[in-house]
């Protein structure tokens, strides 16, 4: 069990893939938009936001990504089973009270929110938010957990 206030964030990382993990800290209705149509899931303010970077990049672009999902409640995208810029997401996000990672699905196809992509390296692994922050099962060998404040320009706003 890792605390967690409202401006932290979790990053988990080997290398180059990483997560970034933060709670939700509202209740919201987060769109999916989906080929079929569009469905709303009701999002908790101890429900997590989980960024994966599977080939590695910059985790301040995971900390943009949940904050455009948390505080501007940005709507997911899931394209198609077969759609061909599923190969070019470099990074990817789920939301939920549970979230698993699994390296054997394609990036950005699947509305399933329990679920989300990531490298061979941190796949199997389980968040559950809880009142005291996030829960953490399965944590692979040589993976590095660290919490950190985001430091972004809107923070001044």
């Amino acid at each position: 069990m890792i605390a967690l206030s409202d401006n932290e964030f979790l990053l988990v990382r080997t290398d180059p893939s990483f997560l970034v993990v933060a709670p939700a800290n509202a209740r919201f209705a987060l769109c999916i938009e989906t080929e079929s149509g569009e469905y709303c899931q009701g999002i908790e303010p101890t429900d997590l936001i989980v960024v994966s970077a599977p080939e590695g990049g910059d985790p301040q672009a995971g900390v943009m990504l949940i904050e455009l999902v948390r505080r501007h409640r940005t709507p997911l995208i899931v394209l198609p089973s077969n759609h061909p810029g599923s190969r070019r997401l470099r990074y990817v996000v789920s939301a939920g009270p549970v979230i698993t990672t699994n390296c054997s699905i394609r990036r950005g196809t699947h509305p399933e929110q329990h679920l989300i992509c990531a490298s061979e390296a941190l796949s199997g692994m389980t968040f559950e938010g809880v009142e005291e922050g996030v829960k953490i099962s399965r944590i692979p060998p040589g993976a590095v957990v660290t919490r950190f404040r985001s430091a972004t320009t809107l923070d001044f706003l």
